[in-house]
């Protein structure tokens, strides 16, 4: 590990998300340590997001709901995992069955760990804790779509793996974690002929 020296750290927005700036100085590759910088973080915590499998209809499960933030380059409304943050005192584990619950109304049959990444490490803090999830029909206990006094209106997408990597290959999904789990669910179903 280099050194870094942070001389300042202030939370500069303190919303439902939260913004810090801090002031610092970092080792260089060269040993010298950096002049003083300034860098903003949103800090936005660790989320879950899950790549779900029906069991029984060998169909993947995806949610669609509107996203503000992708509105102005498109589209909007988002195809992707389950996905959601991971509440102080709750495990990622249980963040994983309680997301899958409310998004799309299954218990969770099956729950493995995949990968975990920062999403925009230029700008976050996020680091998303990626699971392969598998539901049964017996399992479903819910409505799903999301939570009301959230303001979710979520709808679920069941897809084969076919139909999925022609969505995949001609750019309709473009919500990184839902690529990392499609590419991770592919090299899956060809190493084990699951699914």
């Amino acid at each position: 590990m280099k050194r870094v020296d942070v001389y300042s750290k202030d939370r500069v927005f303190d919303g439902f998300f939260k913004i810090d700036e801090a002031r610092l100085r970092f080792e260089r590759y060269d040993g010298e340590m950096s002049r003083p910088v300034t860098r903003l973080v949103f800090e936005r915590g660790d989320s879950v997001a899950a790549i779900v499998v029906n069991r029984d209809s060998g169909k993947v499960l995806l949610v669609e709901q509107f996203k503000y933030p992708t509105y102005d380059n498109g589209p909007g409304w988002l195809m992707e995992t389950v996905a959601g943050i991971v509440e102080p005192g709750e495990s990622p584990e249980a963040a994983v069955r309680r997301e899958v619950l409310e998004e799309i109304g299954y218990e969770t049959d099956r729950l493995e760990s995949i990968a975990t990444f920062y999403v925009s490490p230029g700008g976050t803090s996020e680091r998303i804790l990626l699971y392969y999830v598998e539901v049964t029909d017996a399992g479903r206990a819910g409505a799903g779509g999301g939570v009301p006094s959230e303001d979710e209106d979520i709808r679920t997408i069941e897809l084969s793996l076919e139909e999925l990597d022609g969505m995949v290959d001609d750019g309709r999904v473009n919500d990184a974690k839902t690529l990392v789990g499609v590419l991770w669910l592919r090299t899956k179903v060809r190493s084990t002929s699951e699914l």
